[in-house]
């Protein structure tokens, strides 16, 4: 019995469910073959290539499985653990803080039983549910600046910790994601001008604080000013992608990942793409992703569920954003900051996490229980920066009863 209440049969017959699966598969499949070439270089190094495919695969199966299972979870049920896994989530950060583990000089992982895992991956899902839970329990006071802070202390505690694990890049994605969702309700002018207002305060005092990273962040700017240091990845990549031309030097024939570029099977698998396969592959990785934001936009614009709409945005920014960033870095558009590709990049806490972000995405393609509109502030509803196909009429929703959430029959 309590199974079959945080349960639900697997849901199917919507499109956009079926495209999302789609596209996510061929992602996961491309990456997974892309992930099998980059790594052999790092044998070359004392690695084991046999070693990393074996893992790449049982975190691949490890991730299916709980993507199967956010696929039929009562998202309702899910939401109402959002404040103990959130509880999980900031405990396993500050675990990195005392006992972490140090790969390439950053100390942001853990060992457990043996694997070592990132717990700022796992945050970025628990914090998606978190704001949820709290802007559809709160929303009538979070525009009042206090209580905003307030309800998101939490995540503000989330944001310091990754900051202290020198973790520019996953900051920027997690607070990225809050604020996404928090506009998407209609956060305040003000209020966001003051949120971007701190973070870029905050990054200059981390500057200050951290001469040597922020060199690192700011290597793109001059690449070719320090090769032999913080330049030296950037250069490499480079190389990679401009040896590859139009169709690539075949897969498998990356000559790079042998020892010349670091993380070939990680941060820079995109350019190792680019080399075996020439920018005819770059392009289709994009396109993929392409596809995946119209697929998820498509999906938060039916949503009549005001909390799945949020987890959806916070899905989508999510996995966009870190594309972009990764994409964008390593052809030297931005930093290079150690944001994955997402199901390209070889890591198993970003897949397990970004799969699983997939399995409720499709769940909430097939919700179709409804939910009064939420809206922070009444008076300024036309700043809703991601609206519903439906027409809504914008008015305080404290100002009618809160109708309960039709579920689908079990």
């Amino acid at each position: 019995m309590t199974f079959r209440k945080f349960f639900h049969p697997f849901p199917k017959g919507n499109p956009l469910g079926l495209a999302l699966l789609v596209v996510t598969g061929v992602m996961v499949i491309f990456g997974s073959m892309m992930i099998a070439s980059a790594s052999e270089g790092q044998a070359a190094v004392g690695g084991s290539t046999f070693h990393l495919m074996i893992n790449d695969a049982l975190y691949l199966v490890i991730g299916l499985i709980i993507m199967w299972f956010m696929m039929v979870v009562e998202i309702r049920k899910l939401l109402s653990l959002s404040i103990p896994i959130m509880a999980i989530s900031l405990a396993l950060l500050a675990w990195v803080m005392l006992a972490g583990v140090t790969v390439s000089g950053a100390k942001r992982w853990i060992n457990v039983g043996g694997q070592i895992l990132q717990p700022s991956e796992f945050f970025k899902f628990a914090l998606i549910l978190f704001v949820a839970y709290v802007v559809t329990r709160h929303h009538s006071r979070l525009a009042s600046g206090q209580h905003l802070v307030v309800f998101m202390l939490p995540v503000l505690a989330g944001l310091v910790l990754i900051v202290r694990e020198n973790d520019l890049g996953t900051t920027s994605i997690v607070g990225a994601i809050a604020l996404a969702m928090l506009v998407a309700v209609g956060m305040s002018r003000f209020q966001i001008a003051v949120t971007v207002g701190a973070a870029i305060s905050g990054a200059l005092i981390y500057g200050q604080l951290k001469p040597y990273t922020l060199a690192r962040f700011m290597a793109f700017i001059h690449p070719n000013a320090n090769l032999a240091s913080s330049g030296y990845q950037l250069f490499e990549s480079k190389i990679a992608l401009g040896s590859g031309y139009l169709w690539g030097l075949g897969y498998g024939q990356s000559r790079t990942k042998w020892g010349f570029l670091p993380n070939p099977h990680t941060d820079f698998i995109f350019s190792i793409i680019g080399e075996e396969l020439g920018l005819l592959g770059t392009v289709m990785v994009i396109v993929l992703f392409a596809i995946f934001l119209v697929v998820a936009s498509r999906i938060i614009g039916n949503c009549r569920n005001e909390t799945n709409r949020l987890i959806a945005v916070g899905i989508t920014t999510w996995i966009i954003l870190e594309a972009l960033i990764n994409i964008a870095s390593v052809v030297g558009f931005w930093a290079v900051t150690g944001v994955p590709l997402p199901f390209f990049s070889y890591g198993g806490s970003a897949t397990v996490t970004a799969l699983a972000a997939v399995g409720l995405l499709y769940n909430i393609a097939h919700d179709k229980s409804t939910t009064p509109r939420i809206v922070l502030r009444a008076d300024d509803a036309p700043f809703i920066a991601l609206t519903t196909s439906r027409t809504v009429r914008h008015r305080p929703v404290s100002s009618r009863p809160h109708s309960p959430v039709r579920s689908r029959p079990s």
